[in-house]
């Protein structure tokens, strides 16, 4: 399928802007033609300033369909996202969106293990949702941060075999929807798992029996090394694993080919755009 036909230029409205620690923000966009077609892995071109002319990739991280609004989840990393900070509600926001190669659910795997890093969690979240209006799934979300999170974590309500009792802190979004979810970090933050998320998922899979690993697929988003160790993970497991890879972009519509990625393909390697090819890649097939 080609996903360059679902893209629609918006004058997004800001309808919030949240700072949390960490110099991470979530924004509120009023999008709804972004907002009807968007699906866990999609993402937007957000023009941040109007004296920035290149514009920026987010992950979308919820999308009210019916209300017509996106949340975006992003970190402070440089000038555009500087710029982006200062902007208030009511403002409004060049968008092109969604964008994207999403997710895809297989019924046949009703036990999804979603795996987030840093701004990585977004995509997590807007499929942990997906999958909560659907009763077939049982989602565990494990997530992995060195900064804050951009939330304020509090001890689970569900309980989750095979992790250590000491590991209680979860979203309390995800919480509150019925799905497990556990933090990790390495930087000592009360209740979250001391050391990586790839660890902690793999502590998991092995409390389960096989036919439960059997139910299981991976899917996860963050950075190139969590990626490649969340590919060895599943590789180790022999289960399936989509990711969605991060790179930086320039037009975001397969146009320029700046965010090529290497690819196995049954015809050999190739060169793949992560913007329209991807971002989601079933991990078997990067080269990392």
């Amino acid at each position: 399928m080609n996903y360059r036909g679902t893209i629609h230029l918006e004058d997004a409205e800001i309808l919030a802007h949240e700072a949390h620690a960490g110099d991470q923000h979530v924004l509120r966009l009023r999008a709804p033609k972004t907002a009807a077609l968007a699906r866990p892995g999609s993402f937007v071109h957000l023009s941040c300033d109007h004296a920035l002319p290149m514009r920026r990739p987010f992950s979308i991280m919820r999308s009210g369909r019916d209300a017509g609004w996106i949340d975006i989840l992003y970190r402070v990393f440089g000038a555009g996202t500087a710029l982006l900070a200062q902007r208030r509600p009511g403002e409004r926001l060049s968008l092109m969106g969604p964008i994207g190669r999403p997710f895809s659910i297989r019924p046949e795997r009703p036990r999804p293990l979603l795996l987030g890093g840093g701004v990585g969690i977004p995509p997590m979240v807007f499929l942990a949702e997906e999958m909560k209006a659907d009763r077939r799934y049982r989602p565990i979300a494990m997530m992995g941060s060195e900064v804050p999170f951009p939330f304020k974590a509090r001890p689970s309500q569900i309980m989750v075999p095979g992790v250590p009792a000491s590991a209680i802190a979860a979203m309390p979004l995800l919480d509150d929807w019925g799905i497990p979810s556990r933090l990790s970090s390495l930087q000592g933050y009360p209740g979250c798992y001391e050391g990586y998320v790839t660890d902690l998922a793999r502590s998991w899979l092995e409390a389960l029996t096989e036919a439960e690993r059997g139910e299981v697929e991976v899917y996860a988003c963050g950075p190139h090394p969590m990626l490649a160790a969340v590919a060895r993970l599943a590789r180790d497991f022999g289960l399936p694993c989509q990711i969605s890879l991060e790179e930086f972009m320039a037009c975001a519509v397969g146009g320029c080919a700046g965010c090529t990625v290497r690819i196995q393909t049954p015809a050999g390697p190739a060169m793949k755009r992560v913007c329209v090819d991807g971002p989601v890649f079933a991990a078997e097939t990067v080269v990392f």
